[in-house]
């Protein structure tokens, strides 16, 4: 993929992220995705996802900042929502949370095959019990 598509790509990656719709997400992840620090497999993944939209239904992220080289991408995100269902066993306390994410993918064919960064939920809990 040349950088622009790979540009293209992602937005439409963040796009289904946005939507929440998980089925569509998985096309984009390679089952055995590879997660730095945390369980690999695309079913971890979307596990993730579903507990984080779970807790927050109307999470959503915005993009700052992409940098696209060869088969990699940097992101530099804000993700918001407001916590209305459970979250890692936090009652719904209605609090809006606000965090900074740093992500580093690589894509190989279409699918997300690496993941690192500060995807960071201790932050979030800490925004909810603080």
């Amino acid at each position: 993929m040349e950088s622009w598509e790979l540009r293209e790509w992602y937005a439409d990656f963040l796009d289904t992220c946005n939507r929440h719709d998980l089925d569509e997400v998985r096309g984009f992840v390679d089952a055995g995705v590879r997660r730095a620090h945390l369980p690999g497999g695309a079913d971890a993944f979307i596990d993730d996802l579903a507990d984080l939209f779970h807790g927050f239904p109307d999470w959503q992220w915005r993009r700052i900042l992409v940098v696209i080289e060869d088969d990699r991408i940097a992101v530099h995100l804000r993700g918001t929502g407001t916590h209305t269902g459970i979250f890692r066993g936090i009652a719904a306390t209605r609090r809006h949370v606000n965090v900074a994410e740093y992500v580093f993918l690589r894509v190989q064919n279409g699918r997300i095959t690496e993941v690192a960064g500060t995807t960071d939920r201790a932050e979030i809990v800490a925004q909810l019990t603080g």
